[in-house]
């Protein structure tokens, strides 16, 4: 009989340094879910990445913890992915230090993400300027084959493999260059219409809020700013509001008119999405609920993925300690 084939690998990591939100879900979660039928898939919550911005020992935990408890309600399969908490692996720092030895500090200034993180008043520590390094380990040391991506992220994919391009030089041949999977992640604007939606920017809709209040956090987003009174005809294409209404429900042309004709208002418009977005989690709210009933669920999930991914973790470093010249090897006998 016959071995099924060994399917390709995909990592992606999420930070735990806030609640999920929608951009967390519509731009990557969705995505999580779809893969793990598809690809071996590994999914990290990074929380050494999020040390970036969450600077409480307690309060990273928690959120360690609940992102865990986010992507178990919103279908991620322990039986059919890995789930895996970064810290609990310390080879991915080592990595990430091996491959701090062969990056110029100039590639990590010019990254964008960078710029934008300075821009919005994060924390200029060294962390943040070689956030990407460490991203790097995170993806290559599971010689992940695919990372899903959006096409507006591939920019931040191309810097990984461009470190995978200079330890190889300097190292030899040890790691595959990821691959990007594009999905179909949209880029979701926060609640004031501008920025994309991020805990950072502190514009985000949680969705796993109590119902009440994903209803006032809609009723506060902005819309349309040139529409003043309820009989002015709105622009539904700069409304974020009727943008949103794409993933909830398959009528939102008509939306879109009602707002472009006056036919319907900013206020009721809001409504509706709010009570669709309550509607839509409501299942993955009471899984949740009942998944954070059982405290030891999450670490088992962990430990379940830490077993998973410890064999591979470890076949790396044995290679890649070998090829950098560190660590115990048995001297040659003369």
């Amino acid at each position: 009989m016959s071995q099924p084939a060994t399917r390709e690998r995909v990592f992606s990591g999420i930070q735990p340094s806030g609640a999920s939100h929608l951009g967390n879900y519509l731009g990557a979660q969705v995505n999580y879910v779809a893969l793990q039928e598809r690809y071996e898939a590994i999914y990290g919550i990074v929380d050494l990445h999020a040390m970036t911005t969450v600077h409480d020992g307690e309060q990273l935990r928690q959120l360690t913890h609940d992102m865990v408890l986010d992507l178990l309600a919103i279908g991620l399969d322990p039986d059919r992915s890995a789930l895996i908490r970064q810290s609990d692996l310390p080879e991915h720092a080592e990595l990430c230090w091996i491959f701090n030895t062969v990056v110029p500090v100039s590639w990590l200034e010019r990254n964008p993400t960078y710029k934008e993180k300075r821009t919005d008043g994060i924390d200029n520590s060294n962390g943040l300027l070689t956030y990407p390094v460490l991203q790097a380990a995170d993806i290559v040391i599971y010689k992940a084959t695919h990372v899903p991506v959006g096409k507006d992220q591939a920019a931040h994919l191309e810097l990984s493999r461009e470190i995978v391009r200079a330890f190889n030089r300097r190292y030899g041949e040890i790691f595959p260059e990821p691959q990007a999977v594009f999905t179909d992640a949209p880029v979701v604007l926060g609640t004031d219409g501008v920025k994309k939606m991020s805990k950072s920017a502190g514009n985000t809709i949680r969705v796993f809020d109590e119902p009440d209040e994903i209803r006032r956090t809609v009723m506060s987003m902005v819309t349309d700013t040139q529409r003043i009174k309820r009989t002015d005809p709105g622009r539904p294409e700069v409304c974020n509001v009727c943008q949103l209404h794409r993933f909830f429900g398959g009528d939102y042309l008509q939306i879109q008119d009602g707002e472009r004709t006056a036919r319907t208002g900013c206020v009721e418009t809001k409504q509706l999405l709010a009570e669709r977005i309550i509607e839509f989690f409501r299942p993955m709210r009471e899984k949740r609920v009942a998944l954070a009933a059982y405290p030891d669920h999450v670490e088992q999930v962990l430990a379940a993925g830490l077993a998973k991914v410890r064999p591979i973790v470890d076949a790396t470093m044995a290679e890649v300690r070998a090829a950098v010249g560190i660590g115990h090897t048995r001297a040659s006998s003369r």
